[in-house]
C-alpha cells in the first residue's frame, strides 16, 4: 500500500530559519517539496558539494577493495579533516596509478628483450667500435633461410612457437639486405629492466600496504565525512527550495510527511516559533512522494516495482498484486526441482553471510521453494524426468507427476494448458485491480465499462468450462449466463465515457472491443513462454546428462567418472545460468507488460526521501 501523506507549509522568521532547518533535519520526517522555478544545476555551492561527495565515494570504494579481509576497522574519528584526508589518499592512488602505468610500459620492454637474453650493451658497442656491425632480426620460422648463417653470419639466439630471433654480424659496416624485420630493442639490458621492475614492484607493494593501513584506520572516518558532505548538500538544497517573502524577512517551506510520522513533526512544532498549516495531500498532485508499506512477503518485491516505476499518489500499489504471480512464474520458468534446491541453498547462505543482501536472499528463498514445488509436481530434478526412470521406489508415485505421459488435456501438454490458464487468471486479476483503482481514484461510474469486461470474461469462461466438461446446464442457468452477458455489453458500449453522447460512447465501445479482443489473445498467448522455458531447461539438462554418461560409459570405472563429472558440472552450470536469466527476465516482462497494461498502471511517482541527518556519530563502547 501507499502510505497517506500530509502536506505542510511552514512560515518562519528569517533569523530563526537556520535553527529551524537544523531541528527539522534532526527529526528526519519531512520530504521537502521541489520547486519547478529553481534550477539547482546553476548553483555553484551545490555542484561543489556534489563533486566532493563523488570523490569521497570513489575513494571509499577503492579503499574497501584494498582492505585486508581479516583486518579490524578503527572507529570513526569525527575530528578528522575529511577533505584533507581525501586529498592525501587521492594523491596516493594517483601515485599508484602512475606506478602501474610505468610497470605496464616496463613489462612491454621486458617482453621485447626476453627472446634475446641478458646481454651487455657496453660489449655490443665495443664490437661496433672495433668495426663489427650487429643487427637484430626476427622472422617467421618458415621464412628463415639457412644460407643466412653463412652469408651474414646469422646466429639464432631465441625462438617462440612461430618466430625466430637472430643476430647478424657484418665486418664491412653494411646492414644485410634480408627478408626479415629488424627488431626494436630497449636501450637497457634485460637484467637492468628486471631490476627496475623489481624496484617498481617493491615501491608498489609498499604503497599498497600504506593504502591498506589507511583503509583500516580511516575508512569509517571517510564514510562519516561523506555523510557530512551529503548532509551539507541536502541542507543547501533545502535553502534553494525555500521561498523568500515579506521583503526577505520570512521564509516559506513546503513539504510532505507520512501520516504515521506526523506526531514526530508536531512535537517539534510545539517547541518552535513557527507558523504552519497542514492538509491532506491531493491525490492529483504529481509532487507527492511515495512511500510503500507492505507485509513481510510483498515487501520483498518492492524493488521490482521501483525498477519499473513507483506508482503515483492516486494509484494503488501493485506490489502485493503481482508478487505471488511473479514467484509462481519464476518456478514455472526454471521448472527443475534440483535447480530450485540450489537457489534455496544459495539464498539461505547469502541470508546469513551477506546481511546487506538479506531482503534479496529471502526473496530468493521463496523463488527457490516455488521452483522445488514445480519440479516435484512435474517430476523434473537436475534434468532427470522421474516418470521415465526405472527406479523401484518411484513406482507408486510416477502416475502422479503432471507430465504428458500421465495427463493430456484435449491432446495438449498439461503444463501448457496450466500456463495459459494462470496467465488468463492474472489478466482477470489485473482487470479487477483496474476497476478498484479507477473506483478509488476517480469514481465507480468511470469503472463500469472495465467492470463489464471483467464480468463478461468470467461469465464466458464459466460457460466455456461447462460446455467442455459436458455438464448439463439448466435452462434457467443458460438464461442467467446470457442475460448477464447482455448487461455487460450495455456497460461496455454505453458506459465507457460517462457524460458523453451515447453514439460517441457506442463508437468508443466498438473500438474498445476490437482492442480488447485482439490484445487479450496476444496477452494470453504470451504466457506460453512459462511452459516453453521450463520445457527447454529440462530438455537441455537431460541432454547434458546423456552426454555425460555416454562419455564416461565406455571407459574404466576408475577414470570414467572424470569426464562424466566434468560434463555434468559444466553442462548443468551453463544450463542453470541460462535458466536463471530467463526465469527473471520473462516473469518481469509478463509483469511489466501484460499485468501492468491490463491493470492500467501509470507509475511516475517520486520516492519519499526525508530531509534528515545521515552523519551519525558512533556511540562509545560500554565497559
Amino acid at each position: 500500500m501507499i502510505v497517506p501523506m500530509k502536506k505542510y507549509t511552514f512560515l518562519v522568521y528569517h533569523r530563526h530559519y537556520t535553527a529551524f532547518l537544523q531541528q527539522l533535519r534532526e527529526t528526519g520526517v519531512l520530504h521537502v517539496k521541489e520547486r519547478k522555478d529553481v534550477n539547482l544545476a546553476e548553483n555553484e555551492d551545490l555542484r561543489q558539494r556534489l563533486e566532493e561527495g563523488r570523490r569521497l565515494t570513489a575513494v571509499i570504494r577503492q579503499l574497501q577493495a584494498l582492505a585486508p579481509a581479516e583486518g579490524v576497522f578503527a572507529p570513526m574519528d569525527q575530528s578528522l579533516d575529511g577533505m584533507a584526508a581525501l586529498k592525501h589518499i587521492e594523491d596516493l592512488f594517483q601515485q599508484r596509478s602512475d606506478l602501474q602505468l610505468k610497470q605496464q610500459s616496463l613489462q612491454k620492454e621486458i617482453d621485447g628483450m626476453l627472446p634475446w637474453g641478458n646481454f651487455d650493451w657496453q660489449q655490443i658497442r665495443q664490437l661496433q667500435q672495433a668495426g663489427c656491425r650487429l643487427d637484430f632480426f626476427t622472422c617467421n620460422k618458415s621464412a628463415f633461410k639457412s644460407q643466412w648463417e653463412k652469408e651474414y653470419r646469422a646466429v639464432i639466439v631465441g625462438e617462440t612457437s612461430a618466430a625466430l630471433y637472430f643476430v647478424t654480424f657484418s665486418l664491412d659496416g653494411q646492414r644485410p639486405e634480408i627478408e626479415a624485420d629488424q627488431a626494436r630493442l630497449s636501450a637497457s639490458s634485460l637484467g637492468e629492466l628486471q631490476e627496475r621492475m623489481a624496484a617498481l614492484e617493491s615501491e608498489l607493494k609498499a604503497l599498497d600496504a600504506e593504502l591498506a593501513d589507511l583503509s583500516l584506520s580511516q575508512l569509517r572516518s571517510l564514510e562519516y565525512a561523506a555523510c557530512q558532505v551529503n548532509d551539507n548538500y541536502q541542507f543547501s538544497k533545502v535553502l534553494c527550495e525555500t521561498q523568500h517573502a515579506a521583503d526577505d524577512r520570512l521564509r516559506v517551506l513546503e513539504g510532505f510527511v507520512p501520516e504515521d510520522k506526523e506526531a514526530e513533526l508536531l512535537a517539534l512544532m510545539e517547541q518552535s516559533p513557527v507558523w504552519y498549516q497542514a492538509e491532506k495531500a491531493s491525490v492529483e498532485a504529481a509532487e507527492v512522494p511515495i512511500k510503500l508499506k507492505n507485509g513481510r512477503f510483498a515487501r520483498l518485491f518492492e524493488p521490482l516495482t521501483k525498477l519499473y516505476s513507483l506508482p503515483n499518489y492516486g494509484e494503488l500499489d501493485p506490489t502485493p498484486a503481482f508478487a505471488p504471480f511473479f514467484t509462481l512464474f519464476f518456478g514455472l520458468c526454471l521448472g527443475d526441482g534440483g535447480y530450485g534446491l540450489v537457489v534455496l541453498l544459495a539464498s539461505t547462505w547469502a541470508k546469513h553471510k551477506l546481511p546487506q543482501l538479506k531482503s534479496y536472499a529471502i526473496m530468493g528463498q521463496w523463488l527457490g521453494l516455488s521452483t522445488i514445488l514445480v519440479g516435484l509436481l512435474t517430476g523434473m530434478v537436475f534434468g532427470i524426468s522421474l516418470d521415465t526412470v526405472a527406479w523401484p521406489w518411484l513406482a507408486n508415485v510416477k502416475h502422479m507427476f503432471v507430465t504428458d505421459n500421465n495427463y493430456s488435456i484435449m491432446g495438449y501438454s498439461p503444463m501448457m494448458v496450466f500456463a495459459i490458464c494462470i496467465g488468463f487468471l492474472q489478466i482477470l486479476f489485473a482487470m479487477g485491480f483496474k476497476v478498484v483503482r479507477i473506483s478509488t481514484q476517480i469514481g465507480f461510474k468511470y469503472a463500469l465499462s472495465d467492470l463489464g469486461w471483467l464480468v463478461l470474461l468470467i461469465d464466458l469462461l464459466v460457460y466455456l468450462v461447462l460446455m467442455l466438461a459436458k455438464v448439463p446446464v439448466p435452462q434457467i442457468a443458460t438464461y442467467v449466463i446470457f442475460g448477464l452477458a447482455g448487461c455487460c455489453a450495455v456497460l461496455i458500449f454505453f458506459f465507457n465515457s460517462p457524460g458523453k453522447n451515447p453514439f460517441i460512447q457506442f463508437g468508443s465501445g466498438l473500438w474498445g472491443t476490437y482492442n480488447m479482443v485482439s490484445g487479450l489473445l496476444g496477452d494470453v498467448l504470451s504466457y506460453i513462454r512459462l511452459f516453453a522455458l521450463g520445457l527447454a531447461g529440462g530438455i537441455l539438462g537431460s541432454v547434458f546428462n546423456s552426454l555425460a554418461f555416454q562419455a564416461g560409459g565406455g571407459l574404466p570405472v576408475w577414470i570414467g567418472w572424470l569426464p562424466t563429472a566434468i560434463i555434468l558440472l559444466f553442462g548443468h552450470g551453463l544450463n542453470f545460468f541460462l535458466c536463471i536469466i530467463s526465469s527473471i527476465v520473462h516473469p518481469l516482462r509478463l509483469t511489466y507488460v501484460e499485468f501492468f497494461k491490463n491493470c492500467g498502471y501509470e507509475g511516475g511517482g517520486k520516492e519519499y526521501q526525508p530531509f534528515r541527518r545521515t552523519a551519525v556519530a558512533e556511540e562509545p563502547a560500554q565497559n
